[in-house]
């Protein structure tokens, strides 16, 4: 197994130790954001005069359930990312972890981070700056009485099939349809044993690394626990273009104003 570079940040404090489940965020900023069009990384691009990642960093420090977050960012990031924490005073930040090549690889080395102490894991896409904290909390609910689930949403549109030439196959039955989001949250003990048989697989079997899109099909493909869904929020988008910077900004713009 590869070595990776972590940060450990001083001044963080361990909980209290009380018999409360203890919820640990990894938020994940390791992306390039090519389709951004930017010199930027997208996670570190300003929305509303404050980096994206820093948004979603700020809805899980603030959240009371949340009692540490582990940041995954490129290697060459990490000690960026680190100032970017103590200047917008991003306290339940314990660790900083050298992303991976594919976006479970960095998972994996956010899991590895995460105290042993921890019950439960939530992860977080970084850019993905609007998580609220009632999403959050509905997160943490779930799993505490399911061991996994995702944030998800209902699909609204025709969704058909594609034969690869650009003809429609088949039309699918929207009401059977979600679209996935994060938070994903999972029993810890249970998301490292599923990444760590993942592992094993992709390592001894070279599996098709192209079908682990994210950590709810390896919870899937590696245990028998059936994945919950969360209701999801509508405002909850993923930046992954120019046009979707605008359309955060202006729903932050539009929750100020609520």
């Amino acid at each position: 197994m590869n070595d990776f570079e972590s940060i450990s940040i001083e001044g963080y404090a361990e909980g209290s130790g009380d018999e409360h489940p203890r919820y640990a965020a990894i938020v994940l900023a390791a992306g390039v954001g090519s389709r951004m069009r930017s010199d930027t990384k997208k996670q570190f691009m300003p929305l509303c005069d404050v980096p994206v990642v820093i948004h979603a960093l700020k809805a899980f420090d603030e959240n009371s359930n949340i009692s540490s977050i582990v940041l995954v960012t490129g290697r060459e990031d990490m000690e960026y990312a680190r100032m970017l924490c103590m200047e917008y005073g991003i306290k339940k930040l314990s660790s900083i972890a050298e992303g991976g090549s594919t976006r479970f690889r960095s998972v994996y080395n956010g899991l590895r981070c995460v105290s042993a102490e921890t019950d439960y894991v939530l992860i977080h896409d970084g850019a993905r700056p609007l998580v609220s904290e009632s999403l959050i909390n509905r997160c943490c609910d779930y799993v505490t009485g399911y061991k996994a689930c995702v944030a998800a949403i209902p699909t609204s549109d025709t969704i058909k099939t594609g034969d690869g030439s650009g003809y429609a196959v088949e039309t699918l039955d929207r009401a059977s349809l979600y679209i996935v989001q994060t938070p994903q949250a999972f029993f810890y003990p249970l998301i490292m044993d599923a990444y760590d048989r993942l592992f094993v697989t992709v390592n001894e079997y070279q599996s098709d690394e192209s079908k682990i899109t994210d950590d709810a099909v390896i919870v899937e493909s590696m245990s028998s626990y059936r994945v919950k869904f969360v209701n999801g929020d509508k405002c909850n988008i993923k930046i992954t273009t120019p046009e979707d910077m605008i359309i955060a900004e202006a729903l932050l713009n539009m929750k100020k104003n609520h």
